[in-house]
Protein backbone atom coordinates (compact mmCIF):
# COMPACT_ATOMS: atom_id res chain seq x y z
CA UNK A 1 0.00 0.00 0.00
CA UNK A 2 2.99 2.45 0.87
CA UNK A 3 4.43 1.72 -2.39
CA UNK A 4 1.47 2.37 -4.28
CA UNK A 5 0.84 5.57 -2.28
CA UNK A 6 4.37 6.78 -2.92
CA UNK A 7 3.84 6.40 -6.86
CA UNK A 8 0.16 8.03 -6.93
CA UNK A 9 1.81 10.87 -5.20
CA UNK A 10 5.00 11.41 -7.40
CA UNK A 11 2.26 12.18 -10.73
CA UNK A 12 0.37 14.15 -8.62
CA UNK A 13 3.28 17.46 -9.37
CA UNK A 14 4.52 19.97 -6.93
CA UNK A 15 8.34 20.13 -5.71
CA UNK A 16 10.35 18.84 -8.82
CA UNK A 17 13.79 16.71 -8.55
CA UNK A 18 16.16 18.62 -11.21
CA UNK A 19 16.57 17.01 -14.24
CA UNK A 20 19.98 14.71 -13.60
CA UNK A 21 22.06 11.71 -14.35
CA UNK A 22 22.35 11.05 -10.76
CA UNK A 23 21.25 9.36 -8.26
CA UNK A 24 20.33 6.21 -10.24
CA UNK A 25 17.62 4.62 -8.72
CA UNK A 26 16.59 1.65 -8.80
CA UNK A 27 13.88 1.10 -6.67
CA UNK A 28 12.20 -1.90 -4.54
CA UNK A 29 9.60 -4.38 -6.16
CA UNK A 30 6.16 -2.43 -6.03
CA UNK A 31 2.39 -3.54 -7.42
CA UNK A 32 0.10 -2.39 -9.99
CA UNK A 33 -3.50 -3.59 -10.83
CA UNK A 34 -1.86 -7.19 -9.07
CA UNK A 35 0.94 -7.33 -11.25
CA UNK A 36 4.23 -7.32 -9.08
CA UNK A 37 7.32 -5.44 -10.83
CA UNK A 38 10.89 -5.86 -9.65
CA UNK A 39 13.38 -2.82 -10.68
CA UNK A 40 16.67 -4.36 -11.45
CA UNK A 41 20.43 -2.89 -13.06
CA UNK A 42 19.92 -5.06 -16.37
CA UNK A 43 22.63 -3.43 -17.91
CA UNK A 44 22.43 -6.21 -20.93
CA UNK A 45 18.79 -4.85 -21.60
CA UNK A 46 17.48 -5.56 -24.58
CA UNK A 47 13.94 -6.81 -25.34
CA UNK A 48 11.11 -6.91 -28.31
CA UNK A 49 8.06 -5.55 -28.06
CA UNK A 50 5.01 -2.92 -28.50
CA UNK A 51 5.58 0.90 -27.27
CA UNK A 52 2.93 3.14 -26.65
CA UNK A 53 2.97 6.69 -26.06
CA UNK A 54 1.90 9.38 -23.07
CA UNK A 55 1.52 13.38 -23.31
CA UNK A 56 -1.29 14.20 -21.25
CA UNK A 57 0.28 14.24 -18.21
CA UNK A 58 2.67 17.11 -19.21
CA UNK A 59 3.67 18.88 -16.15
CA UNK A 60 2.97 16.02 -13.39
CA UNK A 61 5.86 14.34 -11.42
CA UNK A 62 7.40 11.61 -13.14
CA UNK A 63 8.65 8.65 -10.94
CA UNK A 64 12.12 9.74 -10.27
CA UNK A 65 10.55 12.99 -8.95
CA UNK A 66 11.39 15.09 -12.28
CA UNK A 67 8.76 17.26 -14.31
CA UNK A 68 7.39 15.46 -16.73
CA UNK A 69 7.70 17.50 -20.11
CA UNK A 70 5.42 15.91 -22.92
CA UNK A 71 7.45 17.20 -25.73
CA UNK A 72 10.63 15.71 -24.07
CA UNK A 73 12.71 12.75 -25.63
CA UNK A 74 11.87 10.85 -22.56
CA UNK A 75 10.24 7.16 -21.76
CA UNK A 76 8.54 5.41 -19.27
CA UNK A 77 9.87 1.21 -18.37
CA UNK A 78 8.48 -0.85 -15.36
CA UNK A 79 11.70 -2.19 -14.08
CA UNK A 80 15.12 -0.38 -15.68
CA UNK A 81 16.87 2.12 -13.20
CA UNK A 82 15.55 5.75 -13.03
CA UNK A 83 17.39 7.12 -15.29
CA UNK A 84 18.56 4.93 -17.86
CA UNK A 85 19.21 5.21 -21.56
CA UNK A 86 18.17 3.30 -24.01
CA UNK A 87 17.90 2.80 -27.84
CA UNK A 88 14.24 2.24 -29.55
CA UNK A 89 14.05 0.45 -32.95
CA UNK A 90 10.87 1.19 -34.98
CA UNK A 91 10.79 -2.58 -35.98
CA UNK A 92 8.08 -0.96 -38.93
CA UNK A 93 10.28 1.44 -40.42
CA UNK A 94 13.78 0.74 -38.99
CA UNK A 95 14.32 4.46 -37.68
CA UNK A 96 15.75 4.46 -34.10
CA UNK A 97 16.16 6.74 -31.42
CA UNK A 98 17.91 7.41 -28.04
CA UNK A 99 15.04 8.06 -24.98
CA UNK A 100 16.19 8.74 -21.52
CA UNK A 101 13.68 6.95 -19.35
CA UNK A 102 12.58 8.60 -16.34
CA UNK A 103 9.09 7.15 -15.46
CA UNK A 104 7.25 3.67 -14.21
CA UNK A 105 5.34 2.28 -17.13
CA UNK A 106 3.28 1.16 -19.18
CA UNK A 107 1.16 -1.37 -16.90
CA UNK A 108 -0.70 -3.37 -20.20
CA UNK A 109 -0.25 -6.55 -21.17
CA UNK A 110 2.27 -6.55 -23.89
CA UNK A 111 4.11 -2.94 -23.87
CA UNK A 112 7.61 -2.81 -23.20
CA UNK A 113 7.48 1.01 -23.12
CA UNK A 114 5.60 4.23 -22.96
CA UNK A 115 7.14 7.05 -25.19
CA UNK A 116 6.66 10.69 -24.53
CA UNK A 117 4.84 11.95 -27.60
CA UNK A 118 7.83 13.81 -28.14
CA UNK A 119 10.15 10.52 -28.61
CA UNK A 120 6.58 8.96 -30.37
CA UNK A 121 7.48 11.78 -33.09
CA UNK A 122 10.93 11.44 -33.19
CA UNK A 123 10.41 7.68 -33.90
CA UNK A 124 7.60 8.41 -36.41
CA UNK A 125 5.34 6.44 -34.08
CA UNK A 126 2.74 8.72 -32.74
CA UNK A 127 -0.08 8.28 -35.24
CA UNK A 128 -0.12 4.87 -34.75
CA UNK A 129 -0.86 4.72 -31.09
CA UNK A 130 1.73 2.01 -30.16
CA UNK A 131 4.33 0.06 -32.54
CA UNK A 132 6.36 -2.95 -32.51
CA UNK A 133 9.90 -1.68 -31.03
CA UNK A 134 13.23 -3.33 -29.70
CA UNK A 135 14.33 -1.47 -26.49
CA UNK A 136 17.92 -1.79 -25.70
CA UNK A 137 20.04 0.17 -22.87
CA UNK A 138 22.57 1.68 -24.54
CA UNK A 139 25.51 4.14 -22.58
CA UNK A 140 25.50 7.21 -24.81
CA UNK A 141 28.27 10.03 -25.55
CA UNK A 142 27.65 12.93 -22.93
CA UNK A 143 26.99 15.58 -25.71
CA UNK A 144 23.57 12.99 -26.33
CA UNK A 145 22.95 12.85 -22.60
CA UNK A 146 23.11 16.48 -22.01
CA UNK A 147 20.76 16.83 -24.77
CA UNK A 148 18.43 14.20 -23.62
CA UNK A 149 18.26 16.27 -20.22
CA UNK A 150 17.63 19.61 -21.87
CA UNK A 151 14.76 18.29 -23.88
CA UNK A 152 16.49 17.92 -26.89
CA UNK A 153 16.95 15.07 -29.07
CA UNK A 154 20.22 12.93 -29.13
CA UNK A 155 22.09 12.75 -32.35
CA UNK A 156 20.32 11.41 -35.33
CA UNK A 157 21.37 7.59 -35.43
CA UNK A 158 20.98 5.12 -38.77
CA UNK A 159 17.97 3.30 -39.99
CA UNK A 160 18.30 -0.53 -39.11
CA UNK A 161 18.78 -2.46 -42.57
CA UNK A 162 16.10 -4.19 -43.92
CA UNK A 163 17.45 -7.47 -43.41
CA UNK A 164 17.96 -6.74 -39.68
CA UNK A 165 14.61 -5.51 -39.53
CA UNK A 166 12.88 -8.52 -40.68
CA UNK A 167 14.87 -10.81 -38.17
CA UNK A 168 13.83 -8.64 -35.51
CA UNK A 169 9.92 -8.69 -36.52
CA UNK A 170 10.29 -12.59 -36.82
CA UNK A 171 11.57 -13.00 -33.40
CA UNK A 172 8.62 -10.80 -31.96
CA UNK A 173 6.00 -12.72 -33.69
CA UNK A 174 7.81 -16.03 -32.58
CA UNK A 175 7.63 -14.43 -29.00
CA UNK A 176 11.52 -14.14 -28.43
Amino acid sequence: MGVAALMLSACAGGNFRPVSDTPVRIGQPYSVRGVTYVPAAAPAYDALGYASWYGNESGNRTANGEKFHAGWITAAHTTLPLPTYVEVTALDSGRRILVRVNDRGPFLRGRIIDLSRGAAEELGIRAQGHAPVRVRRVEPSEKDRKRLRSGKPAAALPRVPERELQQLRTQLAQGR
